[in-house]
Protein backbone atom coordinates (compact mmCIF):
# COMPACT_ATOMS: atom_id res chain seq x y z
CA UNK A 1 0.00 0.00 0.00
CA UNK A 2 1.59 3.78 -0.78
CA UNK A 3 2.33 5.70 1.74
CA UNK A 4 0.37 8.46 0.29
CA UNK A 5 -2.34 6.37 1.90
CA UNK A 6 -2.36 4.74 5.54
CA UNK A 7 -4.17 2.35 7.22
CA UNK A 8 -4.20 0.32 10.47
CA UNK A 9 -7.22 -1.72 12.44
CA UNK A 10 -7.83 -1.27 16.45
CA UNK A 11 -10.71 -2.93 18.06
CA UNK A 12 -12.63 -3.80 14.63
CA UNK A 13 -12.36 -0.47 12.53
CA UNK A 14 -10.06 0.48 10.19
CA UNK A 15 -8.56 3.82 10.37
CA UNK A 16 -7.73 5.01 6.09
CA UNK A 17 -5.93 8.16 6.42
CA UNK A 18 -4.93 10.30 3.02
CA UNK A 19 -1.02 11.19 3.48
CA UNK A 20 -0.49 13.95 1.60
CA UNK A 21 -0.42 17.14 3.80
CA UNK A 22 2.12 19.47 1.70
CA UNK A 23 -0.33 18.85 -1.49
CA UNK A 24 -3.81 18.91 1.32
CA UNK A 25 -4.54 15.60 -0.15
CA UNK A 26 -5.04 16.29 -3.41
CA UNK A 27 -6.29 13.26 -5.72
CA UNK A 28 -4.27 12.15 -7.72
CA UNK A 29 -3.89 8.54 -9.60
CA UNK A 30 -1.46 7.35 -7.24
CA UNK A 31 -3.57 8.37 -4.15
CA UNK A 32 -7.02 7.32 -5.29
CA UNK A 33 -5.70 3.35 -6.53
CA UNK A 34 -3.89 3.69 -2.90
CA UNK A 35 -7.12 4.60 -1.37
CA UNK A 36 -9.24 1.53 -3.54
CA UNK A 37 -6.35 -0.44 -1.73
CA UNK A 38 -6.90 0.55 1.31
CA UNK A 39 -10.36 0.39 1.12
CA UNK A 40 -10.59 -3.41 -0.56
CA UNK A 41 -7.93 -4.77 2.02
CA UNK A 42 -10.47 -3.29 4.76
CA UNK A 43 -13.73 -5.10 3.28
CA UNK A 44 -11.47 -8.36 2.97
CA UNK A 45 -9.96 -8.52 6.40
CA UNK A 46 -13.07 -10.49 8.82
CA UNK A 47 -11.71 -8.74 11.74
CA UNK A 48 -13.00 -5.06 10.51
CA UNK A 49 -16.53 -4.40 10.91
CA UNK A 50 -16.64 -0.47 10.05
CA UNK A 51 -13.99 2.26 8.02
CA UNK A 52 -12.95 5.56 9.04
CA UNK A 53 -11.71 7.52 6.37
CA UNK A 54 -9.85 11.16 7.18
CA UNK A 55 -7.23 13.18 5.72
CA UNK A 56 -3.68 13.99 7.15
CA UNK A 57 -3.00 17.82 8.38
CA UNK A 58 -5.25 20.67 7.93
CA UNK A 59 -6.98 19.35 5.21
CA UNK A 60 -9.46 16.19 4.51
CA UNK A 61 -9.18 16.52 0.29
CA UNK A 62 -8.87 19.37 -1.65
CA UNK A 63 -10.03 17.92 -4.75
CA UNK A 64 -8.73 16.73 -7.83
CA UNK A 65 -4.78 17.87 -8.19
CA UNK A 66 -5.40 20.64 -11.36
CA UNK A 67 -2.61 19.58 -13.86
CA UNK A 68 -4.55 15.97 -13.61
CA UNK A 69 -7.57 17.10 -13.90
CA UNK A 70 -6.71 20.16 -16.61
CA UNK A 71 -5.20 16.78 -19.21
CA UNK A 72 -8.44 14.65 -17.85
CA UNK A 73 -10.07 12.50 -20.97
CA UNK A 74 -13.43 10.48 -20.14
CA UNK A 75 -10.76 7.77 -18.73
CA UNK A 76 -9.04 10.31 -16.47
CA UNK A 77 -11.70 11.44 -14.84
CA UNK A 78 -12.54 8.26 -13.87
CA UNK A 79 -9.44 7.32 -12.27
CA UNK A 80 -10.15 10.50 -10.04
CA UNK A 81 -13.32 9.22 -8.95
CA UNK A 82 -11.84 5.86 -8.22
CA UNK A 83 -11.07 6.37 -4.99
CA UNK A 84 -14.77 8.12 -3.23
CA UNK A 85 -16.29 5.22 -5.33
CA UNK A 86 -14.48 2.63 -3.50
CA UNK A 87 -15.63 3.95 -0.42
CA UNK A 88 -19.27 4.74 -1.91
CA UNK A 89 -19.38 0.66 -2.76
CA UNK A 90 -17.57 -0.18 0.22
CA UNK A 91 -20.32 -3.07 2.01
CA UNK A 92 -19.10 -2.19 5.63
CA UNK A 93 -20.42 0.51 7.61
CA UNK A 94 -18.37 4.29 6.23
CA UNK A 95 -17.54 7.24 8.25
CA UNK A 96 -16.06 10.23 7.03
CA UNK A 97 -13.92 12.42 9.75
CA UNK A 98 -13.94 15.54 7.88
CA UNK A 99 -10.77 17.63 9.80
CA UNK A 100 -10.83 20.11 7.40
CA UNK A 101 -11.53 21.19 4.30
CA UNK A 102 -13.72 18.93 1.55
CA UNK A 103 -12.83 20.39 -2.08
CA UNK A 104 -14.75 19.27 -5.34
CA UNK A 105 -13.75 15.32 -5.52
CA UNK A 106 -12.88 15.98 -1.66
CA UNK A 107 -16.34 16.51 -1.42
CA UNK A 108 -16.96 13.65 -3.10
CA UNK A 109 -14.93 11.78 -0.68
CA UNK A 110 -17.03 13.17 2.19
CA UNK A 111 -20.12 12.38 0.33
CA UNK A 112 -19.52 8.49 -0.49
CA UNK A 113 -19.14 8.05 3.35
CA UNK A 114 -22.17 6.59 5.03
CA UNK A 115 -22.06 9.33 7.40
CA UNK A 116 -19.66 12.61 7.79
CA UNK A 117 -18.00 13.86 11.52
CA UNK A 118 -17.06 17.21 11.22
CA UNK A 119 -13.54 19.03 12.63
CA UNK A 120 -14.43 22.57 13.76
CA UNK A 121 -12.37 23.35 10.50
CA UNK A 122 -13.99 21.58 7.92
CA UNK A 123 -15.34 23.07 5.16
CA UNK A 124 -17.98 21.26 1.98
CA UNK A 125 -16.94 23.26 -0.83
CA UNK A 126 -18.33 22.00 -4.20
CA UNK A 127 -15.86 24.24 -5.93
CA UNK A 128 -17.24 22.67 -9.29
CA UNK A 129 -18.52 26.13 -11.05
CA UNK A 130 -16.10 28.22 -9.62
CA UNK A 131 -13.58 26.70 -11.59
CA UNK A 132 -16.07 26.50 -14.91
CA UNK A 133 -16.52 22.70 -15.18
CA UNK A 134 -19.59 20.81 -14.89
CA UNK A 135 -20.03 18.70 -11.30
CA UNK A 136 -18.91 14.84 -11.62
CA UNK A 137 -18.81 11.36 -10.26
CA UNK A 138 -22.42 11.33 -8.88
CA UNK A 139 -22.05 15.13 -7.09
CA UNK A 140 -25.91 15.97 -8.24
CA UNK A 141 -27.36 12.39 -6.84
CA UNK A 142 -25.05 12.30 -3.78
CA UNK A 143 -25.98 16.23 -2.85
CA UNK A 144 -29.39 15.54 -3.55
CA UNK A 145 -29.86 12.41 -1.26
CA UNK A 146 -27.81 13.76 1.58
CA UNK A 147 -29.34 17.64 2.08
CA UNK A 148 -32.16 18.06 -0.04
CA UNK A 149 -32.60 19.53 -3.64
CA UNK A 150 -33.01 23.25 -2.79
CA UNK A 151 -29.66 22.77 -0.42
CA UNK A 152 -27.82 20.72 -3.10
CA UNK A 153 -29.12 23.17 -5.86
CA UNK A 154 -28.19 26.03 -3.22
CA UNK A 155 -24.60 24.90 -3.52
CA UNK A 156 -24.40 23.52 -7.25
CA UNK A 157 -25.77 25.88 -8.71
CA UNK A 158 -24.91 29.24 -6.47
CA UNK A 159 -21.30 27.89 -5.38
CA UNK A 160 -23.09 27.92 -1.65
CA UNK A 161 -20.57 26.47 1.00
CA UNK A 162 -21.10 24.67 4.11
CA UNK A 163 -18.87 25.19 7.08
CA UNK A 164 -19.19 22.68 10.11
CA UNK A 165 -22.02 23.78 11.87
CA UNK A 166 -23.75 24.75 8.64
CA UNK A 167 -23.37 21.35 7.73
CA UNK A 168 -24.81 20.13 10.61
CA UNK A 169 -28.00 22.25 10.09
CA UNK A 170 -28.67 20.81 6.30
CA UNK A 171 -27.73 17.41 7.14
CA UNK A 172 -24.86 17.11 5.39
CA UNK A 173 -23.01 16.35 8.44
CA UNK A 174 -23.88 14.04 11.87
CA UNK A 175 -22.03 16.59 14.42
CA UNK A 176 -19.01 18.73 14.49
CA UNK A 177 -16.93 17.42 16.92
CA UNK A 178 -13.40 19.07 18.38
CA UNK A 179 -11.35 15.55 17.59
CA UNK A 180 -13.67 13.77 14.75
CA UNK A 181 -11.37 10.93 14.40
CA UNK A 182 -11.69 10.18 18.46
CA UNK A 183 -15.92 10.78 17.15
CA UNK A 184 -15.93 8.62 14.31
CA UNK A 185 -14.00 5.91 16.54
CA UNK A 186 -16.76 6.03 19.47
CA UNK A 187 -19.52 5.86 16.56
CA UNK A 188 -17.79 3.14 14.88
CA UNK A 189 -18.06 1.40 18.44
CA UNK A 190 -21.56 0.15 17.27
CA UNK A 191 -20.74 -1.59 14.47
CA UNK A 192 -17.07 -2.54 16.13
CA UNK A 193 -19.45 -4.81 18.57
CA UNK A 194 -22.15 -6.26 16.28
CA UNK A 195 -21.55 -9.64 14.55
CA UNK A 196 -19.63 -8.80 11.09
CA UNK A 197 -22.38 -10.71 9.19
CA UNK A 198 -25.34 -8.71 10.91
CA UNK A 199 -23.28 -4.77 9.75
CA UNK A 200 -22.74 -5.99 6.45
CA UNK A 201 -26.43 -7.18 5.77
CA UNK A 202 -28.09 -4.33 7.49
CA UNK A 203 -26.00 -1.86 5.00
CA UNK A 204 -26.99 -4.26 1.74
CA UNK A 205 -30.55 -4.19 2.68
CA UNK A 206 -31.19 -0.57 4.07
CA UNK A 207 -29.17 0.25 0.23
CA UNK A 208 -31.99 -2.12 -0.86
CA UNK A 209 -35.07 -0.65 0.82
CA UNK A 210 -34.30 2.92 0.15
CA UNK A 211 -35.50 2.65 -3.12
CA UNK A 212 -37.73 -0.54 -3.72
CA UNK A 213 -36.30 -2.51 -6.76
CA UNK A 214 -33.12 -0.68 -7.11
CA UNK A 215 -30.40 0.43 -4.85
CA UNK A 216 -28.14 3.48 -4.18
CA UNK A 217 -24.59 1.93 -5.72
CA UNK A 218 -27.11 1.08 -9.12
CA UNK A 219 -28.36 5.13 -8.30
CA UNK A 220 -24.94 6.24 -7.71
CA UNK A 221 -23.48 4.28 -11.20
CA UNK A 222 -26.54 5.85 -12.78
CA UNK A 223 -26.07 9.58 -11.68
CA UNK A 224 -21.96 8.81 -12.66
CA UNK A 225 -22.94 8.03 -16.21
CA UNK A 226 -25.24 11.05 -16.56
CA UNK A 227 -22.71 13.83 -15.32
CA UNK A 228 -19.07 12.33 -17.15
CA UNK A 229 -19.82 13.73 -20.91
CA UNK A 230 -20.96 17.08 -19.65
CA UNK A 231 -17.80 17.09 -17.50
CA UNK A 232 -15.53 15.95 -20.26
CA UNK A 233 -17.06 18.74 -22.36
CA UNK A 234 -16.49 21.23 -19.84
CA UNK A 235 -12.80 20.29 -19.14
CA UNK A 236 -11.98 20.47 -22.55
CA UNK A 237 -13.56 24.37 -22.93
CA UNK A 238 -11.54 27.41 -23.36
CA UNK A 239 -13.20 28.74 -20.38
CA UNK A 240 -11.97 26.31 -18.02
CA UNK A 241 -8.31 25.98 -19.60
CA UNK A 242 -8.15 29.96 -18.71
CA UNK A 243 -9.48 29.10 -15.29
CA UNK A 244 -7.06 26.35 -15.13
CA UNK A 245 -4.45 28.72 -15.95
CA UNK A 246 -5.12 31.71 -13.22
CA UNK A 247 -5.31 28.99 -10.77
CA UNK A 248 -2.21 27.87 -11.61
CA UNK A 249 -0.59 31.38 -11.53
CA UNK A 250 -1.78 31.90 -7.98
Amino acid sequence: MSDLVLSEVEDHVALITINDPDRRNAVTARSCAALRDAVESAEADSDVHAVIVTGAGKAFCAGADLSALGAATEDGLRVIYDGFLAVAQCRLPTIAAVNGPAVGAGLNLALAADVRIAGPSALFDPRFQKLGIHPGGGATWMLHRAIGPQAARAALLFGMRFDADAAVRHGLALAVAEDPVAAARTLAAGPACAPREVVVATKASMRATAHPGTTDLDLHHLAVEVEIRPQVESIESPEFAARLAAARRK
